[in-house]
């Protein structure tokens, strides 16, 4: 009942066999763990392999790094199926493969990419991305973190990182900074930062309410030391790793119609079962507008990360586009999981259920990858041509 407008029919052969490959994962390795490992707040670190070995990470860069190569469109029923199982589970991919694949792809030299990119896309190496400060979250152009060049070559970088996923897990970390003493955002480069570095420390984050099944850590790099070799050599200003979010938002943007999904199917399902005064409560007309208005928004969710995939796999997209779809399709998806958790009751506050995980979940993908209002700027200056930032 969530394919009510029979998408199914206009995905290609390949992409309806991965969606369907990787439902059956989270059908039969994540749905059965994930409510446990919310409850103890840990990350389920044993799926990696299995995620690695369905070519998960980095799923739409070229097969000539050892990635699977698939269209966007694939890349996106990815990421839609992973976050119908936790959004942790989805951010774990999207940051190994848009948030750390990436940035070694696009703004890497080939060394880095032939040595990186295999080894991550089969889960040897596991990465994070350095980018939001403490104080510098939705103005990163603002970051103090400094990498000083030194008379040999190498580099040197102060500073702290915070909200990275998979922080204490990485063996690297894209760090972004500015170089020498100049301010300006032209100066920021990015830097691929072994986690063992002498002076790189990462720092679980506690007391979270939400994406407790993820890793979020704070970084504090103290006159660690890197190589010439560490440096992303195309990496030119902010707009590098704005690049980047770009293509994690994409990414979230279909996650967060499997969090609807999920939350959608199972409202459904209780209705059905669940009998109020002699008849299931999917007979009362309230909770039937309530159905009727969730599958509403989740099917033109459906249709926006479609199109916005057809136009990624055309390369007619802008980062505007991507903004739009992020900050419609989260927001449509935490209504959804809240009116999923009401129709369910009393037991909608069970862990047995997935709707208060992943409205609780759903809150944080609203912060995170730009927050709901810095999209609603960014959608403004597209169509006003005025910058409300300055």
């Amino acid at each position: 009942m969530t394919d009510f407008y029979n998408i199914d029919s206009v995905l290609s052969e390949e992409e309806r066999a991965v969606r369907d490959t990787v439902h059956r994962f989270v059908d039969e390795k994540v749905l059965p763990i994930i409510g446990d490992c919310y409850i103890k707040g840990k990350f389920p670190k044993e799926l990696i392999p299995e995620m690695a070995q369905l070519g998960l990470f980095g799923a739409n860069l070229p097969e000539e790094y050892g990635c699977a190569g698939l269209n966007n469109v694939a890349y996106g029923l990815i990421m839609q199926e992973l976050e119908r199982g936790d959004s942790g589970v989805r951010s774990f991919a999207s940051v190994q493969g848009a948030l750390v694949m990436y940035p070694i792809y696009a703004f890497g030299s080939e060394d880095q990419k032939r040595h990186f990119l295999p080894k991550m896309a089969h889960g040897e190496i596991i990465g994070c991305f350095g980018l939001t400060e403490p104080d510098y979250g939705s103005n990163p152009s603002g970051m103090i973190t400094r990498a000083i060049v030194q008379k040999d070559g190498s580099w040197v970088i102060n500073g702290a990182k915070m909200w990275i996923t998979n922080g204490s897990t990485a063996q690297v970390a894209i760090i972004w900074a500015k170089t020498g003493n100049d301010q300006s955002d032209r100066s920021i480069r990015g830097f691929v930062v072994p986690t063992d570095a002498s002076g790189f420390s990462a720092k679980d984050q506690k007391g979270k309410l939400s994406l407790r099944a993820s890793d979020t850590s704070e970084l504090v790099l103290q006159d660690v030391r890197v190589p010439a070799t560490a440096l992303l050599p195309k990496s030119d200003g902010i707009k590098s790793p704005l690049m980047c979010l770009t293509q994690a938002r994409y990414g979230i943007a279909w996650g967060a119609i499997g969090a609807a999904q999920a939350c959608y199917e199972e409202a459904l399902a209780y209705a059905g079962n669940r009998v109020m005064f002699g008849k299931p409560i999917a007979a009362f007309q309230l909770q039937q507008q309530r159905l009727a208005e969730m599958l509403t928004e989740l099917v033109k969710g459906q249709l926006l990360a479609l199109h916005l995939g057809r136009l990624k796999d055309l390369d007619t997209f802008s980062p505007q586009q991507v903004s739009l779809a992020k900050r419609n399709n989260v927001s449509v998806a935490t209504d959804i999981a809240r009116e999923a958790r009401r129709l369910l009751g009393a037991n909608g506050i069970l862990a047995e259920y997935s709707s208060m995980r992943h409205m609780a979940n759903l809150e944080s993908v609203y912060t995170y990858e730009g927050t709901h209002d810095i999209h609603t700027l960014i959608l403004g200056q597209a169509v006003t041509g005025i910058n409300a930032f300055e």
